[in-house]
């Protein structure tokens, strides 16, 4: 015995499996999902007692806590967890075949959520925006769009919130958990602005060992948390005291650089992932006025922070939702050999067997 104490179990009627409804289901993940008890009994407009009520029904059912309740709010034990993976493929499942339902008899479209962060780069967004729409209405789905940050394990896909979304990979596409599909589209790089009275300024570059000893402007995190996240574990691995400096107002680049400008220190501007890999333009035009507030652009050496824009979708959609984000990627034009394909095979097994 290690001397810690025995997990407390409920009574565990005969037959819990089949004792648990659905809406049993629907509200154990809306609470783990708002956190306490309060805000997701106004998400499902009903009253706090009723859905303590009906979690305590749940937790009796199955025969274990589901959660704790703390000053905090509330937080999953072993057995919440595992349930509320399942609740979400149970609940997934049954909205995707009501779904194929109405549509069998008439009564509506099949529909595709879709994540389009509103960080990224324009051209990308609109081109994907276009060839997903031209799929989905030669399918007869209806697309919903989601205006929403993903984060670097695309958590929104993976919890079924959404089924799909176009948003950053700074990891492998091994790397992403089951049962998410993805096909990598191109490498994206930011652009990096400095005082153009610092010494990198003069031959247009700048390396991680000078920009960690400046004061970055990049965020806020909550914009791009993928990217920010494994941009500063990059610049860590040179100064582990490195953090980013979120900009005092999200409102355009322009003011970012003007904040730069007038710090007490060496200020650099970071912005998000917006370019091609690799392409420079020689001239970058800001809105009319075109003030940089004496901010040049410049590179950054060895071009150590990239991300890699991806289609990601969850693989226990039905084949043709599949097929028209498989078919969507396969579309987008990028340049040479920056294109890079995930777990393509998989994906084409598709149109072998279906």
């Amino acid at each position: 015995m290690d001397g810690q104490p025995e997990p407390a179990k409920l009574p565990r009627p005969a037959g819990a499996a089949s004792a648990i409804e659905l809406r049993h289901l629907r509200y154990f993940v809306a609470l783990a999902d708002a956190g306490s008890f309060t805000r997701a009994a106004e998400r499902m407009f009903i009253a706090q007692p009723t859905l303590s009520q009906q979690i305590r029904r749940l937790e009796e059912i199955v025969g274990a806590p589901l959660l704790q309740r703390r000053r905090d709010g509330v937080h999953l034990t072993k057995a919440g967890a595992v349930l509320l993976d399942a609740s979400r493929a149970v609940l997934s499942l049954v909205d995707q075949e009501v779904n194929r339902t109405r549509q069998a008899a008439g009564l509506g479209r099949q529909r595709l959520r879709v994540v389009v962060p509103p960080g990224l780069p324009d051209a990308l967004a609109v081109e994907a925006a276009s060839m997903l729409k031209s799929a989905a209405a030669a399918a007869d789905v209806e697309i919903v769009w989601m205006e929403t940050p993903l984060d670097a394990e695309f958590s929104l896909i993976r919890q079924r919130r959404a089924d799909a979304g176009l948003g950053w990979m700074t990891d492998s596409p091994e790397a992403l958990p089951s049962p998410l599909d993805v096909m990598a589209i191109a490498e994206f790089e930011p652009d990096v602005w400095i005082p153009a009275a610092h010494v990198a300024a003069r031959h247009g570059a700048i390396s991680l060992a000078e920009m960690v000893h400046m004061d970055v402007i990049h965020g806020p995190r909550r914009a791009e948390p993928g990217t920010y996240d494994a941009w500063t574990r990059v610049l860590q691995t040179v100064n582990p005291r490195f953090e980013f400096t979120d900009p005092p107002l999200r409102h355009s680049l322009q003011m970012d650089l003007a904040f730069a400008a007038t710090a007490d220190r060496p200020t650099a501007v970071l912005t998000g992932p917006s370019v091609i890999a690799g392409s420079r333009p020689g001239l970058i035009r800001l809105p009319r006025p075109a003030i940089t507030h004496e901010m040049v652009r410049v590179n950054l050496e060895q071009r150590p922070l990239t991300a890699t824009a991806a289609l990601v979708w969850s693989g226990d959609l039905p084949r043709t939702l599949q097929q028209i984000l498989f078919d969507t990627a396969e579309s987008i034009t990028s340049p040479g050999p920056a294109r890079q394909v995930g777990r393509q095979l998989k994906v084409l097994s598709l149109t072998a067997t279906a």
